[in-house]
């Protein structure tokens, strides 16, 4: 996959934009960056994805949601699960999540994204400070427990192959930004915890 990539990519020349990043930043009046969710399938990183962007948007900040499972009913619907799939699938999404950066707005991720190196090679794409990785943390127990989809049931009987966490690795960040331990704090904490370091770490 990588080989045809590239060979597709030879005859292309990059064009500067008239308008940088730094003039959608002053107009939009704030910092643009990622926060990158990552953990197990329900853990709570859309629950917790969309609940910061509902708080980002009622002070003003710009920003967008992309989801796991949203993204793969289009931009992705052409990949499976095979670990190749896994990463072209993160690897788009840190394409994309860049080009929100460039224009001055904040993403917000909430994908599994259980390989390390996948998570880098994200982190790698942007400028210090724009890449801001949150660990959702959750024990497979409770996740399995919570189960909104359905999902751990089917991967149990085997009806889904690969699945993070019963059949597919899962690889915990080593030094994420934030950790939010989701089976021990309230979604209102959790919010609170990510604005926090926001402010903190003035990108808001």
């Amino acid at each position: 996959m990588e080989g045809n990539l590239l060979s597709k990519s030879t005859n292309v020349v990059w064009h500067e934009q008239s308008i940088t990043k730094e003039d959608r930043r002053s107009q939009n009046g704030h910092n643009s960056f990622v926060l990158w969710f990552t953990g197990l399938s329900g853990s709570g990183k859309s629950t917790l994805a969309n609940a910061i962007a509902s708080r980002l948007y009622s002070e003003k900040v710009r920003n967008y949601v992309l989801d796991g499972d949203n993204v793969r009913h289009g931009l992705n619907k052409d990949l499976g699960f095979s670990e190749e799939d896994r990463t072209e699938n993160i690897r788009r999404i840190g394409e994309v999540s860049k080009l929100f950066v460039d224009a001055g707005q904040v993403v917000l991720t909430a994908f599994i994204s259980p390989f390390q190196a996948d998570r880098k090679l994200v982190r790698d794409l942007l400028a210090e400070k724009e890449f801001i990785e949150v660990y959702v943390k959750c024990p497979i127990d409770t996740c399995e427990e919570r189960d909104p989809k359905g999902l751990y049931e089917k991967a149990r009987q085997g009806i889904i192959k690969d699945f993070t966490g019963i059949s597919s690795p899962y690889e915990e960040p080593e030094n994420p930004e934030i950790v939010i331990e989701t089976n021990n704090s309230t979604i209102e904490e959790s919010v609170e915890q990510v604005i926090k370091y926001l402010k903190e770490n003035d990108l808001i």
